[in-house]
């Protein structure tokens, strides 16, 4: 369970954690930066592609190992009270985040399939789709950066 948490909860604890909290985030921000070039180009390049299916890997990974966790009873961590009403980064425990934790999660995991089909042609065409990529790949970034905010900080509603 420890080696699942590990996995799952990796974060960097430096000055960059502030724009990209978990390799995830960093990941989906890369990719964003780089979806730029496929808008202005009109075509997608092998890199962005091996790059989007490393995302997908960082997207699965944490992905099946939350819904292991999920399994045996864990909660996100901003969601679970670990004494006196204060989770384990010090902050006022707020269970509604672990839906939300969850909510961001699917919205990652749907924003990833949307990408695909836009760039194989399924959802719109190639170059409509390929326009509209950066607006997808900044949604995605936000995503994965929320998924990494609520599992450490509470929301609005603390205790509730």
């Amino acid at each position: 369970m420890e080696f699942l948490r590990l996995i799952h909860g990796y974060q960097f604890n430096n000055a960059a954690a502030f724009f990209f909290p978990t390799p995830y985030a960093l990941a989906t921000l890369v990719l964003f930066i780089w979806s730029v070039a496929p808008a202005i180009k009109g075509r997608v390049g092998p890199g962005f592609m091996v790059w989007l299916r490393l995302t997908w890997v960082l997207t699965l990974l944490p992905g099946v190992t939350g819904v292991l966790l999920a399994l045996g009873g864990a909660k996100v961590p901003s969601a679970t009270d670990v004494g006196k009403g204060v989770t384990k980064y010090g902050f006022p425990a707020d269970p509604s985040r672990d839906w939300e934790h969850w909510m961001y999660a699917g919205f990652c995991l749907l924003t990833l399939y949307v990408i695909e089909l836009m760039i194989r042609e399924k959802l719109t065409p190639q170059r409509l789709g390929l326009r509209l990529l950066p607006v997808a790949t900044l949604f995605l970034y936000g995503c994965a950066y929320m998924v990494g905010r609520v599992a450490v900080f509470p929301g609005s509603t603390p205790g509730t």
